[in-house]
């Protein structure tokens, strides 16, 4: 019983830890993929999701959500995503989840290759010879499972 005490209270106490790092604005600005100061290089985090497929926002369309900046093809998906931001984010602060999962690295991504899981927004690093979403669809169970523990490994130890 003593051990299953002294579990939660490291459980929660990691937990506690991972929210306030990536609540932390200035932390998460450090974490993140940014381009130019931009998440997701531009795209529209929102049209991931109702369109299926990436495209790219306008300037006259940008929103800071602590500390980070998007942009979004219609003033439509700002107002979605500002009234649920946690739902649009990617991942693993937009690094590639495969990446992530493989050698607990940050790599960038190309912003069309992605994969909507549980709700969730993948980023993938794809180039001409390597493309990392078909290695991450062979063992993609024990691959998120390893990201999630390394992405957790970045926050805390901001």
């Amino acid at each position: 019983m003593k051990f299953v005490a002294l579990l939660f209270i490291v459980l929660t106490a990691l937990s506690s830890a991972s929210a306030l790092a990536q609540s932390n604005p200035a932390v998460r600005k450090q974490q993140f993929n940014l381009d130019n100061g931009l998440a997701l290089q531009g795209y529209d985090p929102v049209a991931y999701f109702t369109q299926n497929k990436a495209v790219k926002g306008s300037a006259s369309n940008a929103f800071t959500y602590k500390n980070i900046t998007y942009r979004f093809v219609s003033a439509a998906n700002q107002k979605a995503f500002q009234d649920s931001p946690d739902r649009y984010e990617p991942q693993y602060g937009g690094w590639c989840a495969y990446a992530m999962g493989a050698a607990g690295e940050k790599v960038e991504v190309d912003p069309e290759t992605f994969k909507l899981v549980d709700g969730k927004l993948f980023l993938f690093y794809h180039s001409f010879i390597n493309n990392t979403l078909t290695k991450w669809n062979k063992d993609e169970s024990a691959l998120h499972k390893k990201a999630d523990a390394s992405w957790m490994k970045f926050v805390q130890a901001s």
